[in-house]
């Protein structure tokens, strides 16, 4: 008996030693994976028909990663197009909405996860700017999306005809009170040739991080 005791003594410490490697194994698997986890903001591309969002999404997939469709091979878009793409460390998710009007009625039910809003214009297209105010002071003054920055893009800026970004702005001040003290700017692009893409997402993921405090982001 006494022998048996000792024999089942030795077994312990080995059993020990298992354990905690397994458990210090779990703890650095653990920590690798937190450490590595990246900021996730959640982006809603909004705009009129034809205004220009989902080229804009394809070439922005093309400049930080792979997988965009070819100019020519862009349709409308009739419910949603989804793309989450890496840019500077961090995971932005693209949320591209149809804009004809019998689908804005869908746009607040995103609202509640977006972290910005990019709102697409065709400059190119002056009859339709006031719809384009309208439906833009629609959003704004959603209070899902209150204090979360606004990115206005002046697309299709490569067209002869199109109007001075200026021009655009002097409309859109109309509603200057109603995006309050968030962060909101007019940036000119053309989706099309790829002019501006970059520079708009920089500007909106710098006003991202720095509203995470009033909007959180997710880790992935």
């Amino acid at each position: 008996m006494h022998r048996e005791l000792l024999t089942n003594t030795k077994l312990h410490p080995d059993k020990t030693n298992k354990t905690n490697r397994q458990a210090m194994f779990h703890l650095a698997k653990g920590l690798y994976a937190n450490w590595n986890r990246r900021e996730q903001y959640s982006i809603l591309i909004l705009g009129l028909d034809n205004a220009g969002k989902t080229t804009f999404l394809e070439m922005l997939k093309k400049e930080y990663s792979k997988g965009s469709k070819s100019p020519e091979k862009i349709t409308p878009t009739v419910g949603q197009n989804v793309a989450t793409i890496p840019v500077n460390n961090c995971l932005l998710k693209f949320w591209d909405v149809g804009g004809q009007e019998t689908l804005r009625s869908l746009w607040p039910e995103y609202y509640a996860q977006a972290h910005g809003i990019i709102f697409v214009i065709d400059s190119a297209d002056r009859e339709r700017l006031e719809e384009c105010c309208r439906t833009l002071k629609t959003v704004v003054t959603d209070e899902e999306v209150e204090g979360i920055p606004v990115l206005m893009l002046a697309n299709k800026q490569d067209r002869e005809d199109r109007m001075e970004v200026q021009d655009i702005k002097e409309v859109f001040n109309k509603i200057a009170e109603h995006l309050g003290a968030r962060d909101s700017r007019v940036l000119p692009i053309s989706a099309l040739n790829k002019e501006g893409v970059k520079e708009a997402a920089e500007w909106i993921l710098v006003r991202l991080r720095r509203n995470k405090a009033n909007k959180p982001p997710q880790y992935k």
